[in-house]
């Protein structure tokens, strides 16, 4: 396979994930905890780094993962304390992230890792590190690690679908009708740093951000279906990341910029032209009214 086509590959896999998660994450108003999670894991990294002395395997897992769960703990306790839930996030996220570029600057030394790495991710580098597959041949780890977290994402959200769309939508019932909501939320929140670390080498923060909370936003914007919404949301995550890719080519720009990018652009033309909730068929509806009392 070439060069660009596993780029393309890698990046439609984040796409892929991120959109499923960021569905939920945008039902459940909690979006903004795609960016406090994305800055965090930084230090979970960084932490695995210090005692593996490595930049991959499973020990980044690990490390992003608790460093999430960390995150969402903290969050979630400051806003029982009484301060409110987006200054919450605002201070944890600050605060863990600082502690992790501090590391950066101070523990990690001449290693493959840096703040202009962690924000904008080595795509370019990726079919580079490549592991043997038997009938398969040499594929990119980064995305054969992209496609088994994309796996165990859409295998949760099928095991528990039911269980993520009451949550998601009425808590309190949830909670009422014995589905435990508070273990179904740092599940979530599991998988959302699973896939936030998974992608963070390849792609980096701004693009693991773009790809959670655009795509899913766009996907609202043309049905209320759940199931709908999350091939939308997927599409659309899929979609960013192939053009994206052809604009950096174009304009001799960052690849993840540019897929960043462009799935502000899918969210635009969503915004302005979906047929229930776009911009345009809000401008029609009082002509409409008008007509009719006319």
């Amino acid at each position: 396979m070439t060069y660009t086509a596993w780029i393309i590959i890698t990046a439609s896999l984040v796409g892929l994930s991120c959109g499923l998660i960021g569905v939920f994450l945008i039902l459940r108003k909690t979006a903004m905890m795609a960016d406090a999670i994305s800055h965090t894991v930084l230090l979970g990294i960084v932490l695995a780094f210090l005692v593996t002395n490595e930049v991959s395997g499973p020990m980044m897992l690990i490390g992003g993962i608790g460093s999430g769960l960390l995150t969402a703990f903290l969050v979630q306790s400051l806003h029982s304390l009484g301060v409110q839930h987006d200054a919450s996030m605002g201070i944890i996220f600050t605060t863990l992230f600082a502690i992790g570029v501090i590391l950066i600057s101070t523990s990690v030394g001449n290693a493959h890792l840096d703040i202009q790495h962690a924000l904008m991710g080595e795509i370019t580098f990726i079919p580079f590190d490549t592991t043997h597959l038997p009938l398969i041949g040499s594929v990119p780890k980064a995305t054969l690690l992209l496609f088994s977290v994309f796996l165990i994402v859409l295998v949760f959200i099928i095991a528990f679908y039911k269980e993520w769309k009451i949550t998601s939508f009425d808590p309190a019932l949830a909670v009422s009708i014995g589905i435990p909501a508070l273990a179904m939320h740092y599940l979530f929140m599991a998988l959302v740093s699973v896939t936030t670390v998974a992608s963070f080498d390849a792609v980096g923060a701004i693009m693991v951000v773009a790809m959670l909370i655009t795509p899913a936003s766009a996907a609202y914007l043309w049905t209320d279906r759940l199931a709908i919404m999350l091939i939308l949301s997927s599409l659309f995550g899929v979609l960013a990341a192939i053009s994206g890719y052809y604009i950096a080519v174009f304009l001799d720009a960052s690849i993840s910029g540019s897929m960043a990018f462009s799935t502000g652009i899918f969210f635009m033309v969503s915004f302005i032209g979906s047929p229930k909730h776009g911009l345009l068929s809000k401008c029609r509806r009082p002509s409409r009214a008008n007509q009719t009392s006319i």
